[in-house]
């Protein structure tokens, strides 16, 4: 049996280090703010090279929070990918803003720029790339287009914290970044937190601001905010793990690597679609993603095989957010984004955590062959 996740295996080398980092929040009884997120803030902003780090309750307060602070609401459009987790889009109509919907690129499963580009309008204020499954989106020709329009780049690197596009941080190129430490994340929490970087003062005041519920002092209210507060219990756990970030998704490449070898030599070569690299990103395999195209049956068919045979999977995304019924009043229809599409009907997420063995990825290749066999033929 191969879980998807092991946060046990993670956890155990680190136990004393985070046990020991979480009494020192409770013995100083500073749970908001303080010294463990004043310090966190500043590692991990030297970590990602941005100027400034602002941690915060979640990644989709972060990316809530990034379009409160640039005035985004009723009246904007912000173009984001149909196919991506439900916070990006939902951020946007949260603020009562317009999530205008793109397709994505069929092999890195990111916003395809070109359709970024024909879907801008006058309305259109900001675009939100995802760097999805940790991999950076193509992100120079939208940075070209965003300062030709005049808009806002707010990068979603939920999934991305120390993924790289030509030698730049996830974060670090457009005017907000927004991470997640969920726990299954690369740097996961012990629940929920998050964090927005930016290379603009102004911006970061006013998001430390907003996290606050608007006020500067205290009890004086400048806008209407809310509680985006990173606990420093969060951040006492987080800058135990910071350090061994890099490691831990190096192992990752290092199994991605493994699982290309192991499929091209497999038995089930011409039925699993392994992930495309993009030249020049480094990509951190928050997940690992197939497509699978076995003749006799579909992805879910398949899924259902390996979990009879104990392999964890998960489908990210099953719909597209132009199929979600709460976006169904944006008029968008099936058949508008196809390759997003095909994405959530053929893709397959399969264990890629640093500290999963090669026996087990032997085990999951095995398995995968044979879930994704033909029928045999009656005679």
């Amino acid at each position: 049996m191969v879980p998807l996740l092991d946060l046990q295996g993670q956890y155990r080398p680190l136990r004393e280090q985070v046990l020991a980092a979480i009494a020192r929040v409770c013995d100083s009884q500073r749970f908001i703010g303080g010294p463990e997120v004043d310090a966190f803030e500043r590692e991990v902003a030297d970590y990602l090279g941005v100027a400034h780090a602002v941690g915060l309750s979640s990644g989709t307060d972060a990316l809530l929070v990034a379009l409160m602070a640039l005035g985004i609401g009723p009246g904007d459009e912000v173009i984001t990918p149909t196919f991506s987790f439900f916070a990006t889009a939902g951020a946007i109509s949260r603020l009562g803003a317009t999530p205008t919907l793109v397709d994505i690129d069929p092999l890195t499963y990111n916003i395809d720029p070109e359709a970024a580009a024909a879907a801008i309008s006058p309305r259109t204020r900001a675009i939100i790339p995802v760097h999805l499954y940790g991999q950076c989106a193509d992100m120079d020709p939208l940075l070209e287009m965003a300062e030709r329009h005049g808009l806002a780049v707010i990068e979603d690197a939920a999934q991305a914290i120390g993924a790289a596009y030509k030698g730049r941080a996830a974060g670090s190129m457009g005017t907000a970044g927004c991470f997640s430490f969920f726990p299954s994340k690369n740097l996961g929490a012990f629940g929920d937190a998050g964090l927005l970087t930016t290379g603009d003062a102004d911006l970061a005041h006013e998001v430390r601001l907003l996290r606050n519920h608007g006020a500067e002092p205290k009890y004086f209210h400048k806008r209407i905010g809310g509680n985006f507060r990173l606990d420093a219990l969060q951040a006492a756990v987080l800058r135990v793990k910071l350090p061994h970030l890099d490691g831990w998704s190096a192992r990752r490449r290092e199994n991605a690597d493994r699982y290309d070898r192991l499929f091209a030599e497999s038995a089930a070569a011409d039925r699993i679609t392994r992930p495309a690299r993009h030249p020049e990103c480094r990509h951190i395999f928050n997940q690992y993603i197939v497509r699978v195209a076995s003749p006799d049956r579909g992805r879910d068919a398949v899924r259902a095989r390996l979990e009879a045979a104990g392999i964890g999977t998960e489908i990210y995304y099953p719909v597209p957010f132009h199929l979600q019924a709460c976006f169904a009043p944006l008029g968008y229809r099936a058949g508008d984004f196809p390759a997003a599409e095909a994405a959530a009907r053929d893709t397959l997420a399969l264990p890629i955590y640093s500290e999963l063995t090669e026996a087990e990825q032997r085990e999951v290749v095995d398995a995968v062959a044979l879930a994704s066999a033909p029928e045999p033929s009656t005679p």
